[in-house]
């Protein structure tokens, strides 16, 4: 007995298509698509073309899905094909029982109920008051009938009636999610009732549920069918069907938050636009997003509701992502909307909001850094959040990559701290350590090396020097050892070595330690790396940074001096004070900055 069609186009959705024929084929992209050398004949230009849900060879003509991929690879038959692939998508093959065979029959008929549903809500939109509705939203008739838009009536048993015409039984009804059954001794009712109706279809374009939308300002706004067999909310797409099409022909995906939105967005000319079904994104549904594009675009709203819808999201999508897979995002301005933007400001506008998308590891980052304080605390506790973030991300080379973005945004942000003078860092007000751009020099090289190397074997150090250190403008690698030492030191509890190091290993770092360690092997004394004095360590690394950071310290210091020769008041005296006192702390080695 045939397997039921349901089982096999669940099946087949839940297969990549191109990873399964990667693990065979190398594989490129090709604008959206993949291509390979054919493993069904010798060929040496690549001709076979991986697509969504399909494989074409245009060398030799084959032609298939996942499971006749599987079939002729392997040489299996169609049953063993099957379950190789349920096996690996976590499902299990209907047994070929008359049970099943039933249970299919009655879903292809609830199809069937469905489709019927939604041509008599469409027959009941002209005389509504939904289609003045629509009209003012800006939807044109075309529009309007292409997702086939209706209006349900009062609910007072129009449908049931209109249905029963066609020997439709009731049953049915409840089971489509159409109507609710009896209860409390009342009789079943219609789910829908004064909305205005809107079809979600799968994948194939079979109606599967409805949304229905209350005019007014009734609650809820916005009601969904419940869950049946054919019909389940957190694997859903609104405007699937559309988008798949779309995004073939190279347009990019868009998820917004509502049907309004995608309905505008299409009319717009933006043919990828999906949205979730009233509820935040799920694991499911970004698998369904990846099926169309490696890169779709997630945008938000302006409100903070949009703000925590994206948090969501990006938490959601660390342990999903890959080199392969990603995700950009956008937030649009104040309260707009995808629909009221094109509304107002049309295609063009969108189309920059679009341009704007910043890929995931800047989103993430700019995310998790919102409403962060200025205390010394708070910048603790948000390096220790990135830290904790890219740990989630399973493909460990984008981690490191990710980890290395967020370091570099780190420096950035510090920079600006400097620049303007950070609350509560002990040299504010006073002028800070200007940042020089690293120089690539062999003695500018070792030097900054010898810093690095006295800062990793002696981290208590940094107890005095971390201003400084942070100040200095080091090349790669050191750089990045200088961002993640300093993100150790403000999260770290005990100021240790071997602490340290460690900490470095997980991060994959030791070829950086390796790579400093060898630069200033000749010039690093000995005692450097086995429990030198502290004030041996310090004298030591103040002559590095001295020969690092003297020339420009000693323009600020003169400056400070002027502004406190030409103003006379406490602001620049403090300055002053502050840089005179830096400079003698460089100039003798000491450890301390307090002037």
């Amino acid at each position: 007995m045939a397997l039921p069609d349901g089982f096999l186009a669940e099946l087949r959705a839940r297969t990549s298509l191109q990873g399964l024929v990667g693990r065979r084929v190398k594989l490129s992209k090709s604008g959206r698509n993949w291509k390979g050398c054919c493993p069904f004949h010798n060929e040496k230009t690549p001709s076979f073309y991986v697509y969504e849900d399909a494989y074409h060879c245009f060398g030799c003509g084959v032609h298939g899905d996942a499971i006749s991929y599987v079939m002729h690879i392997l040489g299996a038959s169609f049953p063993e094909a099957v379950q190789t692939l349920a096996s690996e998508a976590g499902m299990e093959v209907p047994k070929p029982t008359p049970a099943a065979a039933a249970a299919e029959r009655a879903r292809m008929d609830l199809g069937e109920v469905l489709t019927a549903a939604a041509a008599f809500y469409q027959t009941l939109l002209p005389a509504s008051p939904g289609l003045a509705y629509l009209r003012n939203r800006g939807l044109s008739d075309d529009t309007i009938a292409r997702f086939d838009l209706g209006w349900s009536g009062d609910g007072r048993g129009g449908l049931i009636a209109e249905l029963a015409r066609h020997d439709v039984k009731l049953d049915m009804l409840i089971e489509a999610g159409l109507v609710r059954e009896a209860e409390d001794g009342r009789p079943a009712r219609e789910q829908f009732y004064n909305r205005v109706m809107f079809p979600i279809r799968d994948r194939r374009g079979q109606v599967v549920s409805f949304g229905g939308r209350i005019l007014g300002d009734g609650q809820p706004k916005y009601v969904n069918g419940p869950e049946t067999p054919v019909f389940s909310k957190r694997r859903m797409l609104y405007g699937l069907d559309f988008a798949r099409a779309a995004a073939r022909a190279g347009q990019p995906v868009v998820v917004v938050e509502g049907y309004m939105d995608v309905i505008a967005l299409h009319q717009a000319g933006f043919g990828g636009a999906v949205a979730p079904l009233g509820t935040a994104l799920t694991a499911e549904q970004l698998d369904e997003l990846w099926r169309l594009s490696p890169n779709p675009v997630l945008c938000f709203d302006g409100d903070a509701a949009g703000a925590r819808a994206a948090m969501r999201v990006g938490e959601l999508a660390l342990p999903l992502i890959s080199a392969e897979r990603s995700l950009n995002f956008v937030r649009l301005d104040g309260g707009d909307d995808p629909d009221s933007l094109v509304r107002q400001h049309g295609a063009p506008r969108f189309r920059a909001v679009l341009a704007s998308a910043r890929p995931f590891s800047v989103a993430l980052f700019d995310m998790l850094h919102e409403g962060v304080g200025a205390t010394a605390e708070a910048r603790a506790a948000f390096r220790k959040r990135l830290m904790a973030t890219t740990d989630l991300i399973t493909d460990k080379a984008l981690a490191g990559e990710i980890r290395g973005a967020f370091f570099e945004q780190i420096r950035r942000l510090r920079d600006a701290e400097f620049s303007r003078g950070r609350p509560g860092s002990k040299f504010t007000p006073a002028v800070k350590f200007a940042r020089q751009p690293p120089s690539t020099s062999a003695a500018i090289a070792r030097q900054a090396g010898m810093l690095v190397m006295i800062v990793l074997h002696n981290p208590g150090l940094l107890t005095s020097v971390d201003e400084a250190f942070a100040s200095v403008a080091l090349p790669e690698p050191m750089a990045r050892l200088q961002m993640v030492v300093l993100d150790w030191f403000h999260a770290a509890e005990v100021l240790d070595t071997g602490a340290l190091m460690s900490h470095l290993h997980d991060l994959q770092l030791s070829g950086e330690v390796d790579y400093v360690r060898a630069l200033v092997a000749t010039d690093l004394p000995p005692w450097v790396s086995h429990d030198a004095m502290p004030k041996d360590a310090a004298d030591l690394w103040w002559e590095s940074f001295k020969f690092l950071n003297r020339p420009i310290l000693k323009e600020q210091q003169l400056a400070a001096g002027q502004r406190f020769a030409r103003d006379q008041d406490t602001d620049s005296e403090r300055q002053f004070r502050s840089m005179t006192a830096i400079m003698r702390a460089v100039d003798s080695g000491e450890d301390s900055l307090d002037p």
